[in-house]
């Protein structure tokens, strides 16, 4: 276990992994998604990353879980990270990782050692699916009850496009999790570009919405309702903005 980079907290049952992102934010994060009882229902978790939302949405008795991801699978991460580290304390902008051939592996998915790890240890039902969510065949995958969408979507060059692929996966209810914005003085529909590494120096973010802008975006996509589950702060600024978009 030593030997793979974590980005989740994963109970094994005899040890947690050492994630970047602690047991009890995890924990945080599953209740502000204020998911519907998951038993017998089917889900997806796409960008699944380590696992741990699916494994959760597993134990929380969905009757079937698939996993989907494809570009942190593909990255050598404990390399990508340490690049990543340094652009961020040299102040410049990262190359796209995909572009860097000692950091992409598409071919061997040494991004998703993690994920097989825990997979095995804990003996779990739940599919793996590698594919890229932007470019893959969605009828393959089917629908599913609910489907979760987290912190996705500002990694994404065309939202607008994403969130209507969502819909099509989507058989009744989507979560969406995302890094968003309060604009002082405005209640407006709105998307913040932030090119480059502006934002923690990662360069793989592209928009961050407004909360008004993110249901407007769901809506314009051909979801039926948008409810926020964790809003704006008092203080304003950036924070980590959920929505349900249902059917």
């Amino acid at each position: 276990m030593e030997d793979v980079f974590w980005w989740h907290s994963i109970d094994l049952r005899d040890s947690v992994t050492p994630g970047r992102k602690t047991p009890d934010v995890l924990e945080r994060e599953w209740s502000n998604l204020r998911l519907p009882d998951l038993a017998s229902r089917s889900v997806l978790d796409i960008g699944c990353w380590d696992g741990w939302f699916s494994f959760r949405a597993e134990r929380e008795g969905a009757a079937r879980v698939v996993a989907l991801d494809h570009y942190v699978w593909s990255l050598d991460l404990p390399r990508q990270q340490a690049y990543w580290a340094d652009c961020r304390d040299r102040g410049v902008t990262p190359e796209p990782y995909h572009e860097k051939p000692e950091l992409w592996h598409p071919e061997t998915l040494p991004g998703k050692a993690a994920f097989d790890l825990a997979h095995k240890s804990l003996g779990s039902r739940v599919e793996p699916v590698v594919g890229d969510f932007m470019t893959m065949d969605l009828d393959g995958l089917g629908t599913f009850d609910v489907v979760l969408f987290l912190g996705v979507i500002y990694h994404i060059e065309e939202p607008l496009t994403a969130m209507r692929r969502l819909r099509e996966l989507t058989g009744s209810l989507a979560v969406i999790e995302s890094e968003a914005v309060v604009v002082d003085g405005s209640t407006g529909r709105l998307w913040e570009f932030v090119p480059g590494g502006e934002i923690n120096a990662d360069v793989g973010n592209w928009w961050i919405p407004t909360e008004a802008g993110m249901h407007a975006l769901c809506r314009a996509a051909g979801f039926g309702s948008v409810d926020t589950t964790a809003g704006p702060p008092e203080a304003g600024g950036r924070y980590r903005l959920t929505v349900h978009a249902t059917v």
